[in-house]
This record gives C-alpha cells, structure tokens and sequence, in this order.
C-alpha cells in the first residue's frame, strides 16, 4: 500500500512539474512585454515572493505574494519545494478525468437505454407550405423585430458606456465592461409573448392627438403623409364627425350626414371653426396642407356616411367635405407666394364662365400586345399620365387608353373679379382663374358675387414663360366650396363677410321699428341724410331700394318687381351725389355713365377662351347687377344705338343674345337710376319734357318715376342750403377729428382716475361712435341698421294686393291718359298703371307689411302723379295740380 501510495504521489508530482512548467514557460513569454510596476520589478521577481523561472519546481500563480519561507519549504528540504495548492487546485484534482485512458472507447459502446429519441415534444405533423405573401409578411416581421432590438441594444450600450466610463479597476486602469450580444435573452417575455408581439407592426402603430403636433418632418406635407401619422389623422377626424355636439348636445354632423343622405348628395359642409375648436392642431394642418388632409377627410366622411347608409357607395363613389367659415379672408390682389398650396378664402364676382367638360380622374390602358388592363393611375391636374412598360407581358407597349373603365369628373372654370366696391381708387379690378370639380360645377353664374374657399394653386403656362423669357408660373385657385352672398347667412354663428345680414335681435329691432306711425318718413328722411331737400328724389330712391314684387303668370309671362327711376335736372343739384349713396347703400349695386359705357359694356360680350378655343360670354354692367342696382351717371350721353340697347332689360329684364353662334338670354333683373343733364345744360320750364331732353318714347315709358329737379331761386331757401352745407363741412372736418380724439381720450383718462372699472374704447370704436352720433344728428335711422332693414325687407317681405280700390286706380290711369293727350307731354302707357302698383307694394315693404293697404295705394298714385305734373310745361303745371288735387289732398 506504501508502494502504491508512492507511486500515485510520484505520479502527480510529475504531472505537476509539467503543467508548472508550461505555466512558467508561458509567464516568460508575457513578462517580456509587460511593463515594470511596483518599484520596477516584474511579478515574477524573487523579490516579491515569486517563483524564478529556472527554478525545477515553481510556485502556482494563485499563491500569495511574499509568503514566508516556512509555508513553502515546511519540511525543510533544500532540493525540492513542495507546493501548498488552492482551493481552486484542489477542485480542479477532484474533478480531474483521464480522457486519454485505455478505457477511452467505453463511451462508443451501444447502451440500449439510452441510445434512442425522447419523442416528447417533438412535432412531426405535416406542415403545409407558406403562400409568398405570409413568407414576406413574416420575413418583414422578423426583420422589423431584429432592428428594433438592434437599436434598443445599440442604446443600451451606449448608455452603459457613458454611465460605466468612469469606474477604475484596484490599478488605477478603467474597467472595461463586458457587452450584451443578444439582448432578447434579457427579455422577461415568455415565448407566446414573442411571437404575439410579432403580429404587430411597428410602424402600423398609431399616435395620440398631442403627438402629432410633434412634428417629425421637415414639412407638413411629409409628416402628413407618413402611414401611422395618416391614420391618426383619420382616427380623429371620424371622431370629430361622430362625437362633435352643439350646446344643448345635439349631433351636429350626424344630422347633416342623415340630410346628406335624404337628399342623395356628395356634398358634406364641415364648419372650420368647430374643428379649430375640438381639435385645433388637425385645423392647423388642413390651413397648412388642404390637398392632403382634403383626401383623408373625404375618406373618412365616407366611411361615417356609411354607418348611417351601408349602401352609400352605390350611390355615390365618395363624399367630399366642403369647408366653411374659414377665418382667414384675403382680397384677390393680396394673395401672394405665401399663399400657394394653402386654403384661401376670398370674394368677388363671376364675369365669365365655361362649359362643363370631363376631367381625367383614374385612367387605365390596354396591352394591345398581352391584352390585359392596366391601371388604375391617378390623373394628377399638372402632367399627364404615361406609361411605357407593361408588367405583365414586358413590352414596351403600345397602349391605348380604356375608355370603358376610366373614371372621370365635372370639370369647369369661371373668372373671379373682385367687386366693384373693393376696387382701390385708381386701380383696375384683378381676377382669378377658378377650377371647379365635381357637384361645384354650375353652382354659380355671371353676375353674382361668390365666396369661394379653394386651394391656391401653380400652374405652368407656356404663354407667360414665352413673353418674359424665364419660369413664369400661373396661379389658380381649385374651389373647394362656394357660397353666394345673397340673403341672410345659414347659420347665425357663421361670421361672415355680409354686412347686410342679421341677426334675431335685429330682426326683433326691425318689426318693433316698422311699427313706429311714421316709419315711412323715417325711412325717406334718412336717404341721402348729407344732401338738403329734394323730398321727392328721396321718395323714389327709397321706392326703388325696397322695390316691388315680381310677378309670373302661369310660368310664361314675367312682370318685373324693380322699380326704375330718372333724375333730370339742372347741374349742381347732387344728381351724382346721390347715385354714388345708391352705390354704397344698396345690396348690390354696379355704377356706369353713360360716356365710358358701350352697349356691350352694358348688357354682354362674346370673347375667345384662349385655353378650350371656345366662344364665351362675358357679362356686361347689368347682368352683374342682377337682384339689385344699376347706376347709370350721364345718360344723355350715351349713343342712341347703346341706349336701345338696354330697352329689354329695363322692361323684360333679360338680355337676349344671338353672336358668334351663341343665342342665349342672360337675367337683368335689377333697377336701373339713371342721371342725365337736359339740352343746353339747363331745364326749360317753359318747353315740354321731350323737347327739353333727346330721350325717345320708348325708354321714358320705362322709368316708373321721372324726378324733374329745378335750381330755382329763393332766397329763404338758398340761405337754409347754405347754412346746412356750411354745418355739414364743419361737421366732418379732420381737424375736427382730431380734437375729438383728444378730448374723448382726457375724458376717459379722467374716468379712469375716477372708476378703474371702465373699459378702454380703441380707436375704431371710438370712430364708430362718433360718426354714429352725427348722423342721428341728420338721420332719423342710423345709416348701418337701415341697410340690414332694406335688405331684410327686400328678402323676406312679400306684400299682396288685398282689397285694393280698383276704382280709383282706374280714374287715376284714365285722368292721366286724358291730360298726357291733352298737354302734349310724354305719353302715359299701361307700364304706369303697374308703376302704381309696384309703388305701393315697396310703401308695404317699408312698412313691413304682408298686405297693401288703401293708404300705401293712395300714396303710390300721389308719387305717380307728382312725377307727372313736375314734368309739364309751367303753363299747365298749375292746371294739372288742381285737377289731381282730388288724388294728392289729405295725404302727408
């Protein structure tokens, strides 16, 4: 047992004198690089406890440094040093195994027992094969995974490198850190929730509203058409369209979406201020980038139509979304390069307008080689759609459009021109190109003034680049709603840019006024406040502004409601002045003198489209003035072949035309005021109205009522002008103003001192205020309401003839023939018998009456008859007075 006992020792020594060896072998190798520390001696130095290379026997390296000479030679033998081992030594003894023994083969021998399969857990099913469409689905998947936890690794490192780049190691050197290869190893996700988390695809992900307005991009456009972002948007603009309510908590849009469907329209009006205010940062985005939130928005109406009809689509293709009530309002002149590609709001009037034609929306061709259809391709409205490969078959075409399966919309384009009244002094009226696409397609006509809010556009025009010699780029606008600007707005919260409609205050103010006892000479008093006198002028003014009632009879024959009236006079009786009041007062209202007008001028136009070729007609001063006035200044200057041509207006109120193949008729339907200047520059009471004047029979019987104005002489008069005139100069002198200003502002500086409560009025208010004062010192109504009342009156009061005394028109008409024979004045025709009539159904409208009553009839005969006497010879002047006195007595 001694001997064997030896022999294993002898062997182990053996084995570690040869593994000591090569340590020491290996520790030559590596002290020849490393640098000296410790006070210059290497590790391995006698000097500090280390064992010396040459030495037979050497020390471990996990020995401890400097350990005494007792620990390592405890026997004392001088020949051979016996090493005390580690743990780790001794560990690595017990579990040492001979792989090199003579019973190395054992481990190949069959072993019945476990020489087989654990067939547990394995799946041996057959598997079917993924379609190409899953194997991408899945390959894009995985990919997606691999790069987000790629760049969650690299993140992770990064910050692991920053916070762990300080720590230093016992020596002083810094500590590397060991890095993380796989980072889904540290995932604390069981293997169902891997693979439940590769269905979802990150960038399928949808945003909250607040992020969006995190703008990711470097503009809106691209951050809008980013996947996740586009469906965010459409998230909340179904919201929008569902949950949005009113005060009493009513669906605003699901009702308009249920009218939308009784009435089998493609057409939805959402309200810009009531997305501003739920949802501000998706109104930011549709100012900034209408053309790509217009496509969503149409999108998404289509989808919430569909809830409440599921069979919408049959109907209708898509529904597109008609914004309203845009803030922002430019003029056409102001529209710049800032502009471009953002929604405008802006007014004018139709002068021209096209044919409707069909647009290009989705187009698809034919393989003339393969057969097979192509497409569809979205036309875009700047470059047309080519193709020059075909998928399927490889060629090169040739291709033919499919006409069959193209899809195309309404395509029209009317002139804009801004309104006569906005027109800076001095300036020639600026108009834009308008494109009009689908339902807006004949919405609106020559002759009105629209409100259209569209997307300005650029459009490349080859003209402009051939005159200026450099890209030059046309700029129109793509309508996306249009309103006209004609009765009382829709909706009440709308703001608007009308200044004549109203609210239901006013139109509560409006029936309390029309039931003061001498509302008509309120009404009268206050047209043209500025001018003195001229009673009678005003009187047909007002008649003309309120106007009649229309007539139809049985569909085919029209009776004008507009009331026509002539100012003949001498010069310097304000005339003009009173035209100009007209102008700003009325609804609508288009000036003109009779020298820079032609008859073209006055009634249409034909000119060449210089796009489509086509003869088009431009409408002239009275079909702009449709449903309101036509001022004509010097209308004894006009040529008499421009004056007849205006007869058809003045009467049927149409103008028909029949040039360059085009025969049409075109509506007039508005009152004509014209001024004109006798022969020789003053009236003759001596002559008659025909020889005083070169107007035939046949425009005179138009007028309704003729206004002879006299410049007499009379002293108690002409004192009581002049004193007026001088009262009204001082009255609305700057100056004057000016020291308003001052004293109004020392005033509120003092109230302010004395009660810090009272607002501070800005400057435009102060303003209003004070011309407000000065004309209740003149005008019996305030200038700004009778506006809003004319308007009202016109649009909803409608006066019947009820009771009338047919008996007394009828000896008012036959006196009139009678004495008109008799005088040898201008003839009296059956238009002034409905002249009367027309006359007492506007008294009705001032009064805000449904029915005329005798004493507007009576009224209306003594205007008539007034307008016939004033137009007599002097000689029979007095005559005529005393034979009408029966029909102008008793009457205020």
């Amino acid at each position: 047992m001694s001997d064997n006992g030896s022999d294993s020792n002898n062997n182990n020594n053996n084995r570690r004198r040869r593994r000591d060896q090569d340590y020491d072998d290996d520790d030559d190798d590596a002290n020849r690089d490393v640098s000296n520390v410790n006070n210059g001696f290497p590790p391995s130095s006698p000097q500090h406890g280390g064992y010396a290379p040459s030495s037979p026997v050497g020390i471990a390296p996990s020995s401890p440094i400097g350990a005494p000479a007792e620990m390592m030679n405890p026997e004392g033998e001088d020949d051979e040093i016996e090493e005390i081992p580690d743990l780790e030594e001794l560990e690595e003894q017990m579990n040492e195994v001979d792989l090199m023994g003579d019973d190395m083969y054992r481990d190949y021998d069959d072993d019945p027992d476990k020489d087989r399969y654990d067939t547990q857990g394995v799946d041996d099913r057959e598997q079917t094969e993924l379609s190409l469409a899953d194997r991408r689905r899945i390959d894009r998947q995985l990919n997606d995974r691999d790069r987000l936890l790629r760049k969650s690794a690299y993140l992770d490192e990064e910050e692991e490198e920053d916070g762990d780049g300080g720590q230093l190691d016992e020596m002083g050197l810094p500590v590397q850190r060991r890095r993380r290869r796989r980072q889904y190893e540290d995932l604390e996700h069981s293997d169902d929730d891997l693979l439940s988390d590769l269905d979802i695809d990150p960038l399928a992900e949808e945003l909250t509203l607040e992020s969006l307005s995190n703008v990711k991009a470097i503009s809106y456009s691209e951050w809008i058409t980013q996947p996740n972002v586009a469906r965010t948007i459409a998230r909340e603009l179904k919201l929008f369209l569902l949950e949005y309510t009113d005060e009493s908590g009513r669906s605003v849009y699901g009702a308009r979406i249920r009218t939308l469907g009784e009435i089998n329209s493609e057409s939805l009006e959402v309200n810009y201020r009531h997305l501003a205010a739920s949802k501000a940062i998706l109104a930011l985005f549709l100012a900034k980038c209408p053309e790509e939130m217009l496509k969503i928005f149409d999108m998404v109406a289509m989808e919430a139509t569909e809830l409440h009809y599921p069979d919408y689509s049959r109907i209708h293709s898509e529904i597109h979304v008609r914004i309203s009530d845009f803030p922002a309002v430019h003029n056409l002149r102001e529209l710049r390069e800032s502009n471009l590609s953002s929604l405008v709001r802006v007014t004018g009037v139709v002068t021209r307008r096209t044919g409707v034609f069909p647009q290009l929306k989705y187009v698809k061709f034919n393989c003339l080689k393969c057969g097979s259809v192509l497409g569809p391709y979205f036309q875009d409205s700047n470059e047309e759609i080519k193709i020059s490969f075909c998928p399927n078959c490889k060629s090169k075409g040739p291709f033919n459009m499919n006409g069959e399966k193209t899809v195309y919309r309404n395509y029209q384009r009317i002139t804009l021109q801004e309104a006569p009244g906005t027109v800076p002094a001095g300036r020639l009226p600026r108009h834009r190109e308008i494109i009009l696409l689908a339902d807006l397609v004949d919405v609106a006509k020559p002759g009105e003034e629209v409100e259209i809010t569209g997307i300005y556009k650029n459009n490349y025009d080859g003209n402009l680049n051939a005159k200026n010699g450099f890209p030059v780029f046309a700029t129109i606008i793509e309508a996306n709603s249009i309103r006209r600007r004609e009765g009382n707005s829709a909706n009440i919260d709308e703001e608007g840019l009308d200044i004549f409609s109203w609210t239901e205050d006013e139109e509560r103010e409006f029936r309390k006024l029309s039931r003061d006892r001498g509302i008509i000479d309120k009404i009268i008093s206050s047209m043209a406040p500025s001018i003195y006198g001229h009673k009678d002028i005003k009187t047909a003014i007002a008649c003309s502004l309120f106007g009649g009632v229309p007539k139809n009879v049985n569909g085919k024959h029209s009776i004008r409601g507009d009331i026509n009236v002539l100012l003949l006079g001498d010069p310097g009786t304000a005339k003009s002045q009173i035209l100009k009041y007209v102008e700003k007062t009325a609804h609508r209202a288009v000036f003109a003198t009779g020298q820079g007008a032609s008859a073209v001028g006055l009634t249409a136009s034909v000119r060449k489209d210089p796009i489509t070729k086509e003869w088009t007609l431009e409408g002239g001063a009275l079909v702009l003035a449709d449903k309101g006035v036509c001022l004509i200044d010097e209308f004894d200057k006009m040529n008499d072949q421009d004056r007849t041509s205006i007869h058809e207006a003045m009467e049927q109120q149409s103008i028909s035309i029949s040039k360059a193949g085009i025969i049409t008729t075109l509506q007039a339907r508005c009152s004509i005021i014209a001024a004109a200047n006798p022969n020789g520059g003053r009236y003759n009471s001596t002559l008659s109205l025909a020889q005083n004047v070169n107007l035939t029979e046949p425009i005179l019987s138009r007028f309704d009522i003729l206004c002879v104005v006299r410049d007499l002489v009379d002293e108690e008069a002409d004192e009581r002008l002049a004193t007026f005139v001088v009262d009204s100069h001082a009255r609305s002198h700057p100056e004057n103003e000016v020291e308003n200003d001052n004293e109004e502002k020392m005033e509120v500086d003092g109230n302010n001192e004395e009660d810090e409560n009272v607002p501070n009025l800005s400057a435009r208010q102060k303003r209003i205020e004070r011309l407000r004062k000065k004309e209740e010192e003149i005008s019996p109504i305030p200038q700004e309401f009778l506006l809003k009342y004319i308007h009202y009156a016109r649009t909803k009061i409608f006066p019947k003839l009820h009771q009338m005394d047919m008996d007394k028109v009828s000896r008012v008409y036959a006196d009139l023939r009678r004495e008109s024979i008799t005088t040898g004045s201008f003839p009296i025709t059956v238009r002034h018998l409905e002249s009367i009539l027309r006359i007492a159904e506007s008294f009705a409208k001032m009064r805000l009456s449904e029915f005329v009553s005798s004493w507007d009839l009576d009224r209306a005969i003594r205007v008539v008859v007034d307008s016939f006497v004033d137009a007599q010879k002097i000689s029979v002047r007095r005559q005529l007075q005393r034979s009408f006195a029966i029909y102008t007595l008793g009457q205020r």
